[in-house]
């Protein structure tokens, strides 16, 4: 149907909203659509237009990974600012007091950070730091724009998180655990398709973001039917480590298992 191929053609973003001109009447700045994680919402406020009213476009998953690859591929090659260094003697105190292995991480000299490198096909992509200062502003700074998650582990049950510092913390609860960390609270396309190949995943958001955690395991179980999503209800962010919240944790990883 024409209007689909016309409505791919726009290249939406999740939840940005287009405005113009109707493809069917050629209304003049009638035709809304606007892109969920789940569909396509279209609408032509002209009166006796066959568009009139909403309608909903479905795309799948394949469409937003075709997307996702076709943006990767037109984009630059990332390259850390020369003032990233592998700076020890600043990284090691700070992992120290989150109890998280310094090895992969860079320090910016220029703005006294702790860097968490973004890898993607085993090369960096991306990367964000964090402000050792509590006063320097902002906390956190992306160097890039890849969309790409953070990833620390190497178990083949994902935790998804919201920051870098509680990915970190993922692995060293068990070797079985991937963090995965979305560094905010929006799930992208590339986010979904980083977390395909994993056949377990707990969605384990921040506690301030408890309805964001079950609006996210809703979307995952739509996007990836193969593998189990599960969503995590937290005392506090997992960087910190509570008790509780590690045990849950734990507990169930082993009663989806």
């Amino acid at each position: 149907m024409y209007i689909h191929k016309y409505i791919q053609s726009l290249d939406l973003q999740i939840e940005e909203r287009y405005r113009g001109d109707c493809p069917e009447c050629n209304g003049r700045n009638t035709f809304t659509a606007v892109k969920t994680m789940e569909n396509i919402l279209y609408n032509c406020y002209k009166a006796g237009c066959r568009l009139q009213g909403n309608s909903t476009y479905q795309f799948t998953v394949g469409d937003a990974l075709s997307r996702n690859k076709k943006e990767e591929s037109n984009k630059g090659i990332f390259s850390l600012p020369t003032y990233i260094t592998p700076n020890m003697e600043q990284i090691v105190p700070w992992t120290k007091q989150y109890d998280i292995d310094a090895a992969n991480l860079l320090y910016d000299v220029k703005e006294n950070r702790i860097v968490f490198p973004v890898t993607h096909e085993n090369r960096i992509v991306d990367a964000t730091g964090k402000a050792i200062n509590k006063r320097h502003i902002p906390k956190w700074k992306r160097y890039g724009s890849s969309g790409h998650a953070y990833t620390c582990g190497s178990g083949e049950v994902a935790i998804v998180v919201e920051d870098c510092i509680s990915a970190s913390v993922v692995p060293t609860i068990s070797k079985d655990f991937t963090g995965i960390a979305l560094m905010g609270t929006s799930l992208l396309a590339m986010h979904i398709e980083q977390l395909q190949e994993y056949g377990r995943i707990f969605v384990a958001l921040d506690p301030d973001a408890a309805q964001k955690t079950l609006e996210f395991t809703r979307k995952l179980r739509g996007f990836l039917p193969t593998s189990t999503v599960c969503a995590m209800r937290l005392e506090d962010d997992l960087k910190y480590r509570r008790k509780k919240d590690i045990t849950n944790l734990e507990l169930h990883v082993r009663q989806e298992g």
